[in-house]
């Protein structure tokens, strides 16, 4: 340690109390975090690139500072989704601080590390008063029957107005007006459980048909449009 020449001249003033960090909620516990071994918790981060063409949302299940799950799901570049392959393949094993101080291949990716790194280390956690945290594997339960990311697109125009793409349900087939020309429900097929069904051997055509449903008062319609068409 080098001193300068001005603190070297100077007389010792003792420390008072020192009662160190605030104690930060960690899985059912309070934890005073001091190194980087401290921090447990599930958490997500969203980040953007600079340009803003993409979004990424990080879910990480971190425990005793090693990354133990991740989940990335990116949105909206193409390029995105192989930087997320790496970025998934780098992440496990590393501490969070390792993690934070990688290339993980996209902007976007890097800034949702560095939101979540945030969200853990001051004890924002999905996971903060749940004993014992939750087990490896818990990020799937995000994206629900057959592990699709939850997508939402939307488009409208003013001289046209909107169209429904995709929905939590799934991928819209047609959308429902009323009398009015106003939406009234849609109609959808959901991907993952039709994926599913073929994957076990169900002819594809019937699995299509068994998970074609409806929302809303589309049965109520005066008007049913391709919202890809028409």
């Amino acid at each position: 340690m080098i001193y300068s020449h001005e603190v070297q001249s100077m007389c010792v003033v003792k420390k008072g109390c020192d009662h160190g960090p605030a104690p930060i909620p960690e899985e059912g516990k309070w934890v005073k975090a001091k190194q980087i071994s401290d921090i447990s918790g599930l958490s997500h981060g969203v980040g953007w690139c600079a340009p803003q063409q993409g979004a990424c949302k990080l879910t990480l299940n971190v425990k005793d500072g090693v990354i133990e799950e991740a989940l990335v799901e990116t949105l909206g570049c193409s390029g995105m989704t192989h930087s997320a392959a790496m970025a998934a393949e780098i992440l496990q094993g590393k501490t969070i601080l390792e993690a934070l101080n990688t290339d993980l291949v996209c902007d976007a990716i890097n800034v949702a590390m560095r939101e979540i790194f945030k969200q853990l280390a001051y004890g924002r956690t999905q996971t903060a008063f749940s004993e014992g945290g939750l087990p490896i594997g818990a990020g799937l339960e995000d994206l629900g029957k057959g592990l699709r990311s939850q997508i939402g697109t939307m488009f409208g125009t003013r001289e046209k107005g909107v169209r429904y793409l995709e929905m939590a349900e799934g991928y819209v087939l047609n959308i429902g007006l009323d009398e009015e020309g106003e939406v009234i429900g849609y109609r959808f097929v959901h991907l993952g459980k039709m994926m599913d069904a073929i994957r076990k051997g169900v002819d594809p055509k019937e699995a299509y048909e068994e998970n074609v449903g409806t929302y809303g008062r589309y049965s109520e319609a005066a008007k049913v449009i391709d919202p890809r068409k028409e």
